[in-house]
């Protein structure tokens, strides 16, 4: 049977080269980077480099560059210090953005009273610019938090622009990157962004490490305490063969970006032209099926089949060796449907199976050919 992994927005496969790069770090440079002698020092010294590789990537100092274990616990770290020490009492945010985010503004609404507005968006998902310019006239001391791509429908934020609405009315800006480091070049000297996050498994690198940027000066102060490692920031023994690896990872995106962005993007306009083609009344969710105004990765597709037909068919595509996804893996084994496409469908097409399908380098033109060809039988098979 084959197996054909169309998942790459829940995680990706991780590139020979990181593997081979973080097998040597635990080989060789099993020093805790802490300790002042030789394997400490040169353990330290893989670590630093690693902070300037990333930095130079985003324009910013290596300074400004701080490890996590990934974009959840970077996302928690800026909005919970923002409120706890930069006495932030209101947040805007959107209702389709990543549960890290909503969740955690929830808790902040509970401990510390905070007011929370929720931007407006029309049904493919795209924010109101001019009902977030009127919500920044608050004169509370506001932190706005809106993904910059959207890891359900693909949306692409115009992120500058918001970086400059924010800074022009005094407002601190985080943006959730997980969706778009490495594979959108993001130049933080141009968009003034204060906070965003990013993790290694979106771009072929390993779980369990990230990294968050702070604009310096920005008053952030730790969650986690302890010892002095990241610069005081996040205590405990840094993970070296993980941060190598995300180093390593973030290298391999941009060198080559152009050439897998294009190479991803056909792959992309093949399977929504063979989708059109093959499944009359299909649509697309948000602006995935633009490949203009959505990321190249991902495509959010409603398909034309009624609810009693369609409850066994994400694991029916399972059974054929095809890995897919409902939505956001963070909530697959959650019962709920997805919060984003319930902000944006209408009741009936709730109850179609919408089903995102997200493509890599690893992938090719047969394999979607074949994900076709599965899809138009088993809809078949169920009228």
């Amino acid at each position: 049977m084959k197996q054909i992994y169309l998942d790459n927005a829940a995680t990706t496969q991780i590139r020979d080269e990181v593997i081979n790069a973080m097998t040597d770090v635990m080989k060789h440079q099993y020093g805790n980077a802490s300790s002042t002698h030789s394997f400490g020092r040169s353990s330290k010294a893989l670590i630093e480099k690693s902070r300037k590789t990333i930095a130079s990537y985003l324009k910013v100092s290596a300074g400004e560059i701080l490890f996590t274990s990934g974009g959840t616990e970077a996302d928690n770290l800026v909005l919970r210090s923002a409120v706890r020490d930069l006495k932030v009492t209101h947040v805007i945010t959107s209702k389709i953005e990543h549960h890290a985010v909503l969740h955690t503004i929830e808790q902040l609404e509970k401990e510390y009273n905070i007011s929370v507005s929720f931007v407006n968006i029309d049904n493919k998902g795209e924010i109101d610019y001019a009902h977030l310019e009127q919500l920044l006239q608050n004169t509370a001391k506001t932190l706005v938090s809106l993904m910059h791509v959207n890891n359900e429908i693909g949306n692409i934020l115009d992120i500058k622009r918001v970086a400059n609405l924010c800074k022009a009315n005094n407002t601190l800006f985080h943006s959730d990157t997980v969706q778009s480091v490495g594979h959108f070049e993001l130049d933080l000297q141009e968009t003034p962004v204060d906070f965003l996050a990013a993790s290694a498994h979106k771009f072929h690198g390993p779980k369990g490490v990230g990294f968050v940027f702070i604009r310096k000066n920005s008053g952030l102060k730790p969650l986690i305490f302890g010892g002095e490692q990241e610069r005081g920031f996040r205590a405990g023994t840094e993970s070296v063969h993980n941060i190598v690896g995300i180093e390593e990872a973030l290298k391999l995106a941009y060198s080559n970006i152009d050439a897998e962005r294009k190479y991803i993007q056909e792959l992309k306009r093949h399977f929504i032209k063979r989708l059109k083609t093959e499944i009359p009344n299909v649509s697309f969710n948000g602006h995935s099926g633009d490949l203009e105004k959505s990321t190249y990765t991902l495509v959010n597709v409603c398909l034309p089949v009624s609810a009693e037909k369609s409850a066994m068919l994400l694991f029916q595509l399972d059974l054929k060796g095809i890995a897919c996804s409902k939505g956001s893996a963070c909530q697959s084994g959650s019962i709920q449907s997805s919060h984003v496409l319930a902000e944006l469908l209408s009741d009936a097409d709730l109850q179609k199976p919408s089903i995102r399908f997200s493509f890599s380098t690893y992938n090719t033109k047969e394999e979607i050919d074949y994900v076709i060809g599965v899809l138009v039988s088993l809809i078949q098979s169920k009228e």
